[in-house]
């Protein structure tokens, strides 16, 4: 089964002077990155068959972006290089826990319109997965990412969302940031937040309380990453502790995209139906190959090296 991946393709300079700020920090590593293509990599890694829907520049490292994909093996038709804006650059700087923050210079990938997705054959596509932190900005993107859920929708294809919440983002406009992401919760069909996403987006103080809002307010699968203390599947409104792996990370930066990329890859396997009927145990297997997808990544400096890694788990 086919996964389209939307969102942003990105460059990340990643600062090597280890738990120094930004504006401190004098070595700086270049990497491919921005969440849907992460998840991109890391089902390809996989094995998985998936194709990246997202705008870079026609520059260098809009270039880099478009192999490095086709080296995973990720289908880049719907990948665009846009001549009149520069591929985005996000700046991360690592702590000595191996947290992050990201500064954005944002570009090309706001820039993704409805057209340039109209010629994308759904037909082909069993499941989309909706995972950019700057779909909801305004731009292009936004729009297209609203158009292709309601396709989608029509068409019953399999929805998956991450809302990849980043404060540096949504300092400003944080309400409108958790509006759109109802409305993407709501729609959806598997959907992954963090413990303090799932606390901002329901206004609630504790994970419990969050996750039974969610469980409200939708009839999707969901899971709530908590660290070190495991993931947390609701499954049917039943809450099931995953086991994390344990693991000293050198850097956090898309393990989160690696699980929901192995969650979506073994998904992939089965048809619609049989995505309906799995059990709760099966999808606690599936989350515990998801965590473990996750912790392989914290690994490894950098989220593509880490995804090269990913191919000898056990995943079925």
């Amino acid at each position: 089964m086919k996964i389209l991946c939307i969102g942003e393709a990105l460059i990340d300079m990643i600062c090597t002077d280890t738990g120094l700020s930004l504006s401190k920090g004098e070595h700086f590593l270049k990497k491919p990155g921005g969440a849907p293509t992460n998840v991109a990599a890391a089902i390809a890694a996989l094995g998985g068959d998936v194709m990246l829907s997202a705008k870079v520049g026609a520059d260098p490292f809009g270039q880099q972006l478009v192999d490095v994909m086709k080296d995973f093996g990720v289908s880049t038709v719907w990948m665009v290089q846009d001549k009149d804006h520069f591929t985005t650059f996000a700046f991360v700087s690592l702590m000595e826990d191996g947290e992050r923050d990201f500064v954005f210079n944002r570009g090309a990938d706001g820039q993704l319109s409805e057209n340039d997705i109209a010629g994308i054959d759904l037909d082909e596509c069993a499941i989309i997965h909706f995972g950019s932190a700057t779909a909801f900005l305004p731009g292009p993107l936004q729009g297209a990412y609203k158009s292709l859920l309601q396709k989608a929708k029509e068409k019953n294809i399999f929805v998956s969302f991450d809302p990849n919440f980043r404060q540096l983002l949504w300092k400003n406009n944080v309400e409108f940031f958790i509006e759109q992401s109802w409305n993407f919760i709501q729609q959806c069909n598997f959907f992954k937040v963090s413990d303090e996403e799932a606390m901002l987006i329901t206004g609630k103080d504790s994970v419990s309380d969050a996750a039974n809002i969610l469980s409200e307010k939708t009839g999707a699968t969901f899971t709530i990453t908590l660290g070190k203390e495991g993931t947390m599947l609701v499954y049917q409104k039943n809450k099931i502790i995953v086991p994390s792996i344990p693991v000293k990370p050198i850097d956090t930066t898309g393990a989160g995209d690696a699980f929901v990329g192995a969650v979506l890859f073994q998904l992939s396997k089965y048809s619609s139906k049989m995505i309906q009927a799995l059990s709760g145990e099966e999808w606690k297997e599936i989350i515990s190959n998801g965590n473990k997808a996750g912790a392989r990544t914290c690994e490894y400096m950098g989220a593509m090296e880490a995804f090269k890694h990913l191919n000898n788990l056990i995943l079925h």
